[in-house]
Protein backbone atom coordinates (compact mmCIF):
# COMPACT_ATOMS: atom_id res chain seq x y z
CA UNK A 1 0.00 0.00 0.00
CA UNK A 2 1.41 3.36 -1.04
CA UNK A 3 2.30 6.01 1.53
CA UNK A 4 1.38 9.58 0.57
CA UNK A 5 2.48 12.83 2.16
CA UNK A 6 -0.55 14.87 3.25
CA UNK A 7 -0.51 18.15 1.37
CA UNK A 8 -2.79 21.22 1.58
CA UNK A 9 -5.05 19.86 -1.17
CA UNK A 10 -5.07 16.21 0.01
CA UNK A 11 -8.48 14.66 0.66
CA UNK A 12 -8.42 11.47 2.71
CA UNK A 13 -11.17 8.84 2.63
CA UNK A 14 -14.43 9.62 4.42
CA UNK A 15 -18.14 9.02 4.09
CA UNK A 16 -19.42 12.41 2.95
CA UNK A 17 -23.05 13.48 2.76
CA UNK A 18 -24.46 16.73 1.40
CA UNK A 19 -27.18 18.09 3.67
CA UNK A 20 -29.82 20.79 3.85
CA UNK A 21 -30.29 22.16 7.36
CA UNK A 22 -33.71 23.65 8.11
CA UNK A 23 -33.85 26.68 10.41
CA UNK A 24 -36.70 27.57 12.76
CA UNK A 25 -37.41 30.67 10.67
CA UNK A 26 -37.86 28.66 7.48
CA UNK A 27 -34.52 28.79 5.66
CA UNK A 28 -32.50 25.99 4.12
CA UNK A 29 -28.76 26.01 4.73
CA UNK A 30 -26.19 24.22 2.59
CA UNK A 31 -24.17 21.72 4.65
CA UNK A 32 -21.91 18.68 4.52
CA UNK A 33 -21.24 15.95 7.06
CA UNK A 34 -18.03 13.93 6.81
CA UNK A 35 -17.80 10.64 8.75
CA UNK A 36 -14.82 8.35 9.32
CA UNK A 37 -14.38 5.98 6.36
CA UNK A 38 -15.46 3.06 8.56
CA UNK A 39 -16.84 2.64 12.04
CA UNK A 40 -18.33 5.31 14.24
CA UNK A 41 -16.86 8.71 15.16
CA UNK A 42 -15.63 9.37 18.69
CA UNK A 43 -16.47 13.07 18.59
CA UNK A 44 -18.17 15.69 16.43
CA UNK A 45 -16.95 19.08 15.25
CA UNK A 46 -19.52 21.65 14.12
CA UNK A 47 -17.72 24.36 12.14
CA UNK A 48 -18.84 27.99 12.45
CA UNK A 49 -17.09 29.88 9.69
CA UNK A 50 -15.57 33.40 9.48
CA UNK A 51 -17.44 36.55 8.46
CA UNK A 52 -19.27 35.90 5.17
CA UNK A 53 -19.14 39.51 3.98
CA UNK A 54 -15.34 39.22 4.22
CA UNK A 55 -15.16 35.91 2.33
CA UNK A 56 -15.82 33.47 5.18
CA UNK A 57 -17.67 30.25 4.31
CA UNK A 58 -17.81 26.54 5.07
CA UNK A 59 -14.90 26.03 2.66
CA UNK A 60 -12.57 28.46 4.46
CA UNK A 61 -9.25 26.65 4.47
CA UNK A 62 -9.00 25.41 8.08
CA UNK A 63 -12.49 23.92 7.95
CA UNK A 64 -12.00 22.52 4.46
CA UNK A 65 -8.85 20.75 5.63
CA UNK A 66 -10.59 19.55 8.79
CA UNK A 67 -13.28 17.86 6.71
CA UNK A 68 -10.66 16.44 4.36
CA UNK A 69 -8.46 14.92 7.09
CA UNK A 70 -9.98 14.55 10.53
CA UNK A 71 -12.57 11.83 9.80
CA UNK A 72 -9.78 9.52 8.66
CA UNK A 73 -6.95 10.65 10.95
CA UNK A 74 -8.85 11.25 14.19
CA UNK A 75 -12.27 9.57 13.84
CA UNK A 76 -13.98 12.95 14.15
CA UNK A 77 -17.25 13.70 12.35
CA UNK A 78 -17.06 17.15 10.74
CA UNK A 79 -20.28 19.10 10.12
CA UNK A 80 -19.82 22.24 8.01
CA UNK A 81 -22.47 24.62 6.75
CA UNK A 82 -22.92 28.02 5.17
CA UNK A 83 -24.75 30.47 7.41
CA UNK A 84 -27.68 32.37 5.90
CA UNK A 85 -26.84 34.18 2.68
CA UNK A 86 -23.37 32.62 2.48
CA UNK A 87 -22.10 30.94 -0.70
CA UNK A 88 -19.30 28.46 -1.32
CA UNK A 89 -18.54 25.78 -3.87
CA UNK A 90 -21.17 23.65 -2.12
CA UNK A 91 -23.90 26.21 -2.85
CA UNK A 92 -25.59 29.26 -1.35
CA UNK A 93 -27.69 29.10 1.80
CA UNK A 94 -31.02 30.89 1.75
CA UNK A 95 -31.55 34.20 3.49
CA UNK A 96 -29.27 37.18 4.08
CA UNK A 97 -26.43 37.98 6.45
CA UNK A 98 -27.88 39.47 9.65
CA UNK A 99 -24.85 40.62 11.69
CA UNK A 100 -25.02 37.76 14.21
CA UNK A 101 -28.70 38.22 15.02
CA UNK A 102 -30.82 35.75 13.02
CA UNK A 103 -27.75 33.53 12.70
CA UNK A 104 -28.86 32.18 16.09
CA UNK A 105 -31.28 30.00 14.12
CA UNK A 106 -28.46 28.71 11.91
CA UNK A 107 -26.41 27.59 14.91
CA UNK A 108 -29.48 25.96 16.45
CA UNK A 109 -30.25 24.10 13.22
CA UNK A 110 -26.76 22.60 13.11
CA UNK A 111 -26.83 21.55 16.76
CA UNK A 112 -30.30 20.09 16.39
CA UNK A 113 -29.23 18.08 13.35
CA UNK A 114 -26.19 16.70 15.16
CA UNK A 115 -28.32 15.79 18.16
CA UNK A 116 -31.04 14.19 16.02
CA UNK A 117 -28.39 12.16 14.16
CA UNK A 118 -26.99 10.90 17.49
CA UNK A 119 -23.55 12.30 16.74
CA UNK A 120 -21.26 11.86 19.75
CA UNK A 121 -19.48 14.47 21.87
CA UNK A 122 -20.62 17.60 20.02
CA UNK A 123 -18.08 20.44 20.03
CA UNK A 124 -18.46 23.82 18.36
CA UNK A 125 -15.36 25.12 16.60
CA UNK A 126 -15.78 28.76 15.63
CA UNK A 127 -13.35 30.86 13.65
CA UNK A 128 -13.42 34.68 13.80
CA UNK A 129 -17.11 35.63 13.26
CA UNK A 130 -17.95 32.02 14.01
CA UNK A 131 -16.52 32.40 17.52
CA UNK A 132 -19.09 35.09 18.26
CA UNK A 133 -21.83 32.74 17.11
CA UNK A 134 -20.44 29.98 19.33
CA UNK A 135 -20.23 32.24 22.38
CA UNK A 136 -23.64 33.84 21.84
CA UNK A 137 -25.70 30.84 20.75
CA UNK A 138 -23.71 27.66 21.33
CA UNK A 139 -24.21 27.12 25.06
CA UNK A 140 -26.72 24.37 24.40
CA UNK A 141 -27.35 21.24 26.52
CA UNK A 142 -26.24 19.06 23.59
CA UNK A 143 -22.86 20.78 23.27
CA UNK A 144 -19.83 19.55 25.21
CA UNK A 145 -17.74 22.69 24.74
CA UNK A 146 -16.38 25.20 22.24
CA UNK A 147 -13.05 26.04 20.66
CA UNK A 148 -12.60 29.62 19.47
CA UNK A 149 -10.07 30.31 16.71
CA UNK A 150 -9.01 33.96 16.46
CA UNK A 151 -11.92 35.31 18.55
CA UNK A 152 -12.57 39.03 17.90
CA UNK A 153 -15.37 39.24 20.51
CA UNK A 154 -17.03 41.76 18.22
CA UNK A 155 -20.69 40.79 18.67
CA UNK A 156 -20.62 38.71 21.85
CA UNK A 157 -20.96 40.37 25.23
CA UNK A 158 -19.67 39.72 28.73
CA UNK A 159 -23.06 38.27 29.61
CA UNK A 160 -22.59 35.49 27.05
CA UNK A 161 -19.17 34.63 28.45
CA UNK A 162 -20.55 34.64 31.97
CA UNK A 163 -23.21 32.13 30.90
CA UNK A 164 -20.51 29.83 29.54
CA UNK A 165 -18.63 30.13 32.82
CA UNK A 166 -21.74 29.27 34.79
CA UNK A 167 -22.31 26.21 32.60
CA UNK A 168 -18.90 24.81 33.54
CA UNK A 169 -18.35 23.66 29.97
CA UNK A 170 -14.88 24.01 28.45
CA UNK A 171 -14.27 27.15 26.43
CA UNK A 172 -10.88 27.28 24.73
CA UNK A 173 -9.72 30.45 22.95
CA UNK A 174 -6.83 29.90 20.55
CA UNK A 175 -5.37 33.36 20.03
CA UNK A 176 -2.70 34.24 17.45
CA UNK A 177 0.23 36.34 18.60
CA UNK A 178 -0.29 38.75 15.69
CA UNK A 179 -4.07 38.68 15.43
CA UNK A 180 -5.68 41.60 13.59
CA UNK A 181 -8.41 42.10 16.20
CA UNK A 182 -7.64 40.55 19.59
CA UNK A 183 -4.13 39.60 20.70
CA UNK A 184 -3.31 37.37 23.69
CA UNK A 185 -2.87 40.02 26.39
CA UNK A 186 -6.16 41.74 25.54
CA UNK A 187 -7.87 38.37 25.11
CA UNK A 188 -6.99 37.46 28.69
CA UNK A 189 -8.56 40.70 29.86
CA UNK A 190 -11.73 40.18 27.82
CA UNK A 191 -12.14 36.55 28.89
CA UNK A 192 -11.53 37.36 32.58
CA UNK A 193 -15.30 37.47 33.14
CA UNK A 194 -15.27 33.73 32.36
CA UNK A 195 -12.23 32.62 34.36
CA UNK A 196 -12.59 28.97 33.38
CA UNK A 197 -11.81 29.93 29.77
CA UNK A 198 -8.45 28.60 28.63
CA UNK A 199 -6.65 31.20 26.51
CA UNK A 200 -3.97 29.56 24.36
CA UNK A 201 -1.33 31.81 22.80
CA UNK A 202 0.04 30.73 19.44
CA UNK A 203 3.49 32.19 18.81
CA UNK A 204 3.75 33.69 15.34
CA UNK A 205 0.07 33.05 14.69
CA UNK A 206 -2.08 35.29 12.50
CA UNK A 207 -5.83 35.72 12.23
CA UNK A 208 -6.29 33.72 9.03
CA UNK A 209 -3.89 30.90 10.01
CA UNK A 210 -2.37 30.79 6.52
CA UNK A 211 0.38 28.18 6.57
CA UNK A 212 -0.66 27.19 10.10
CA UNK A 213 -3.65 24.92 9.49
CA UNK A 214 -1.79 21.81 10.63
CA UNK A 215 -1.01 23.36 14.02
CA UNK A 216 -4.62 24.48 14.43
CA UNK A 217 -5.98 21.04 13.55
CA UNK A 218 -3.59 19.42 16.03
CA UNK A 219 -4.88 21.73 18.77
CA UNK A 220 -8.50 20.92 17.91
CA UNK A 221 -7.90 17.17 17.89
CA UNK A 222 -6.05 17.43 21.21
CA UNK A 223 -9.42 18.39 22.74
CA UNK A 224 -11.78 16.19 20.78
CA UNK A 225 -9.70 13.00 20.57
CA UNK A 226 -6.36 13.33 22.37
CA UNK A 227 -5.32 9.78 21.46
CA UNK A 228 -5.06 10.85 17.79
CA UNK A 229 -2.39 13.52 18.34
CA UNK A 230 0.00 14.44 17.00
CA UNK A 231 -1.64 14.11 13.62
CA UNK A 232 0.53 12.27 11.08
CA UNK A 233 1.74 14.01 7.93
CA UNK A 234 1.46 10.85 5.81
CA UNK A 235 -1.36 8.47 4.91
CA UNK A 236 -1.11 4.82 3.93
CA UNK A 237 -3.74 4.36 1.25
CA UNK A 238 -5.77 6.25 -1.30
CA UNK A 239 -5.57 10.03 -1.34
CA UNK A 240 -7.49 12.33 -3.64
CA UNK A 241 -6.27 15.73 -4.79
CA UNK A 242 -8.83 18.47 -4.40
CA UNK A 243 -9.44 20.53 -7.51
CA UNK A 244 -10.37 24.18 -6.75
CA UNK A 245 -14.04 24.86 -7.49
CA UNK A 246 -15.83 28.09 -8.18
CA UNK A 247 -18.26 29.45 -5.63
CA UNK A 248 -21.80 28.40 -6.52
CA UNK A 249 -24.10 31.41 -6.65
CA UNK A 250 -27.29 29.45 -7.09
Amino acid sequence: MATHRIRPNSVLPARRESLSLQTADGLRLVAELAFPPSGEPVATMICLHPLPIAGGMMDSHVFRKAAARLPALARIAVLRFNTRGTASAHGRSEGEFDEARAERYDVAAAIEYAEFADLPQIWLVGWSFGTDLAVMYGNDPAVVGAILLSPPLRYSQDSHLEEWHESGKPLIAIVPEYDDYLRPAEARERFAVAPLTEVVDVAGGKHLWVGQAEEVLDRIVARLNPTATPLPDTWDGAVEVEVPRLIADA
